[in-house]
């Protein structure tokens, strides 16, 4: 399974903000859903995903609210900003032009 030192820098953000898109999550439920989804593949740590949450929150892409969770406890759900919409966009194109590019290197070389 990788680890989040084995994705390209920069991706981890792009997952993170991927994956609070379409509704808020609390930490926990963000690393469960990109494990979910990856099937197995990737495994996000603690240690990894909350300095991003936060250096996300720092630079106004997601913003953070406490909240109860399923379970009844207290926990700080994550949501995308307006400028964390656009900078999701904008990182969805690049990673299509680079997982295009690897493609092309990988096919014909």
């Amino acid at each position: 399974m990788s680890r989040p030192s084995d994705l390209i820098q920069g991706t981890l953000d792009l997952l993170i903000l991927k994956t609070i898109s379409s509704e808020p999550k609390h930490g926990w439920a963000i690393a469960k859903r990109i494990q979910e989804i990856s099937e197995e593949a990737l495994q996000v740590t603690q240690g990894a995903l909350y300095p991003a949450l936060h250096r996300l929150e720092q630079q106004g892409w997601i913003s953070a609210k406490w909240r109860k969770t399923e379970t009844g406890r207290e926990a700080k759900f994550y949501q995308l900003t307006k400028a964390g919409a656009a900078q999701l966009e904008k990182e969805l194109a690049q990673w299509d032009r680079l997982s295009n590019a690897i493609r092309l290197v990988i096919r014909h070389a």
